[in-house]
């Protein structure tokens, strides 16, 4: 991105007008991007296991412009790839007599049981948006025994390398959008937090399972710092 320019540009992307007024790009603090699980196996538009409601075409298409044009204007874009091997402990099918949604015991923690979804190699697996505008699409969720709902760690506490990749390129300020808000885009958001990272979180570019548990969790982001924006401001994102 041409540091220390002036631009103003709006675009309407479905039902959403996004605004970029006055942006300095102060090179010490590199704003990179990372689109959380946009995947078929979450969206209506794919009929996928575990559907988000809204994630129909037309939501993805704007997820693409928006994404898109966030690449034009010189941002890091990263994304995050739920990819889970056949055998993965939440799948119900791997717990005989147990069927999606169950809650279950392993250990001293408790399991949410999923339908298979986001399987490796799958075709519901694939990231939706064009793969071409991201330097890394870093996949999660591939220990066997833990879910991976963050795209920094698994719940068992391994890491990914995104913490790296981003440190690597110098990124300290983040936009984190996608699906779903409840899940991957809140875990994803905080563990960039708890990393020293400042973290705008799109709502519009974002869907949750449930208007009550997205609530919940845009006030658990926004407790743990997290800059919560109805659209792209970048004004607002330069400022944090």
């Amino acid at each position: 991105m041409r540091r220390s320019i002036l631009f103003s540009r709006a675009i309407l992307l479905g039902v959403f007008l996004y605004a970029f007024p006055v942006v300095t790009v102060i090179a010490q603090e590199k704003i990179g991007v990372i689109v959380v699980d946009v995947q078929g196996d979450f969206t209506t538009w794919k009929k996928g296991a575990l559907a988000v409601p809204g994630t129909d075409q037309a939501f993805i298409r704007k997820l693409e412009s928006a994404t898109a044009l966030l690449a034009r204007n010189g941002f890091t874009i990263y994304a995050t790839q739920d990819w889970h091997p056949a055998d993965h402990i939440s799948f119900a099918v791997n717990h005989p007599g147990k069927v999606p949604f169950d809650i279950i015991e392993i250990g001293s923690r408790t399991q949410t049981l999923w339908p298979p979804h986001c399987v490796q190699g799958t075709e519901r697996a694939k990231v939706l948006l064009d793969n071409n505008m991201f330097l890394a699409i870093v996949k999660k969720g591939q220990n066997t025994q833990f879910d991976g709902y963050s795209g920094f760690q698994d719940d068992g506490g391994a890491r990914t390398e995104m913490h790296a990749i981003l440190g690597a390129a110098g990124i300290r300020k983040l936009i984190i959008y996608g699906i779903a808000t409840d899940h991957s885009v809140k875990a994803t958001a905080i563990d960039a937090v708890i990393r020293g990272y400042k973290v705008a979180v799109i709502e519009g570019l974002s869907k949750g399972i449930t208007p009550e548990a997205t609530a919940k969790a845009l006030q658990e982001m926004r407790a743990k710092g997290v800059l919560l924006l109805k659209e792209i401001d970048m004004t607002r994102i330069a400022a944090m």
